[in-house]
């Protein structure tokens, strides 16, 4: 799944999440993803959620970062 990440020296950069179910889980506050800039494989690194949007812009499920979320 690609994924846009919003950090202040990368803004705009696409990564592919490789784990799905760490994407997923509420309780994992990172996500291991490989950053798509140029044509060489880049290295995977771990990417705060937070910083993920959809590519539309749309912030990731609430049930997807916060653990809590039906208190």
């Amino acid at each position: 799944m690609f994924l846009t990440l919003h950090q202040h020296e990368t803004e705009g950069a696409v990564v592919e999440v490789l784990d799905l179910k760490q994407l997923v889980d509420p309780f994992a506050p990172a996500v291991k993803a490989r950053m798509h800039n140029g044509e060489e494989l880049q290295d995977p690194h771990h990417f705060n959620k937070a910083e993920l949007t959809f590519p539309s812009g749309e912030a990731l499920p609430r049930c997807w970062v916060d653990a809590h979320y039906r208190d």
